[in-house]
């Protein structure tokens, strides 16, 4: 095991911020991980988990023992009669899992193409887009006590799935019945995910862009491969490349409010994007709404709104000048502002802050 000091970060982290490691531990297998809980001073520190950075916002250098996690592998571990179960390794770059299914012909992931990140941190956020969600192809994990180095497995159920949210983002989550819960926030690695995908696939539609989509093409029954072909085009067309211009995908969470607050809303803003809910909630497009505030292209400092997509705050300044995690906070901050006084909503932001 090699630990590795003062590791520059700003290649590893997809917003390009500089910032360094003070010390670091690549894992490629547990028994990196193993060898990390036999070394007392290792053991003692407070333990930061690294994997392709898409989610995070580094606002200076990272005091506790980065956990670089580079476990590969991608393989069909079993089938039952209405799902192949897949698993991958949680270094695997997570679109090129999501093409690799859909070339062994197992379909199920293709509305999350060109999602930005690893494996092993889908799960953490419970990554969705297009109407599809982790949750909902989710099998199990496999994972590493940070204290114990004992491996454990959890299911949907106990990762606690929310939107954009997992036991892996909290200390401790309450229980239904009130009562602190678990919470795995910095106590364990994830090492493996299996995914259940489903033989009898259907696609999933609905939303106004893949809409667009079937009507240009004139495919009104597409089957996984054209929609991913249509996904990653859209997001494309979109989102900004992290390795040309730094960013963290979607900044803040769209919010989900009542449909009498939606409503209201309306009343002052017919033009809002909505989405009606099963559950009798709305969710709203958080980029609409912070286009609404005109934020759209503008600027603080090297931290700006991306003009094509105001959901997405980008690294304006150069590789030598980057952006600072300072600036993307008072940028964030002061959108939040915006949108809260305009329609009585706080953006919550989906990357992890450190």
């Amino acid at each position: 095991m090699l630990v590795e000091k003062n590791v520059p970060l700003q290649h590893s982290n997809s917003f390009g911020i500089m910032a360094k490691a003070l010390s670091l531990v690549r894992v490629s297998a547990e028994s990196d991980i193993a060898a990390v809980l036999q070394d007392d001073a290792l053991r003692a520190m407070s333990k930061f988990v690294l994997g392709g950075g898409s989610n995070i916002v580094l606002t200076g250098d990272v005091k506790p023992l980065v956990l670089k996690v580079e476990i590969m592998g991608k393989r069909l571990v079993g089938e039952t009669a209405k799902a192949w179960i897949v698993e991958a390794g949680a270094g695997e770059n997570w679109h090129d899992l999501v093409t690799w299914t859909l070339q062994m012909g197992y379909p199920g992931l293709e509305n999350l193409a060109l999602i930005p990140g690893t494996v092993g941190a889908s799960p953490v956020q419970n990554i969705g887009a297009y109407g599809v969600e982790l949750q909902d192809r989710f099998e199990s994990l496999d994972a590493v006590d940070l204290t114990t180095g004992q491996r454990f497995t959890l299911n949907a159920a106990q990762c606690a799935f929310g939107y954009r949210d997992s036991v892996f983002k909290h200390t401790s989550i309450a229980t239904s019945a009130g009562t602190p819960g678990f919470g795995l926030a910095g106590k364990a690695l994830i090492t493996h995910v299996r995914f259940s995908l489903p033989k009898a696939w259907k696609a999933v539609l609905g939303y106004a862009d893949i809409e667009k989509k079937m009507q240009q093409s004139g495919v009104r029954a597409p089957d996984a491969q054209q929609i991913y072909d249509w996904i990653c085009e859209i997001r494309k067309a979109k989102l900004p490349d992290p390795q040309v211009i730094g960013n963290a995908g979607s900044f803040f969470k769209n919010p989900t409010v009542s449909h009498e607050q939606c409503a209201d809303i309306i009343q002052r803003e017919p033009k809002i994007v909505h989405y009606p809910l099963a559950d009798g909630t709305v969710k709203l497009a958080a980029g609409w709404l912070i286009d609404a505030c005109g934020w759209k292209g503008k600027s603080v400092g090297n931290a700006g709104v991306y003009d094509r997509q105001a959901l997405v705050l980008v690294n304006r300044g150069g590789p030598s000048n980057p952006v600072t995690g300072g600036e993307v906070m008072t940028l964030a901050k002061a959108i939040q502002t915006s949108v809260y006084e305009r329609f009585g909503i706080l953006l919550e932001p989906e990357p992890v802050v450190v």
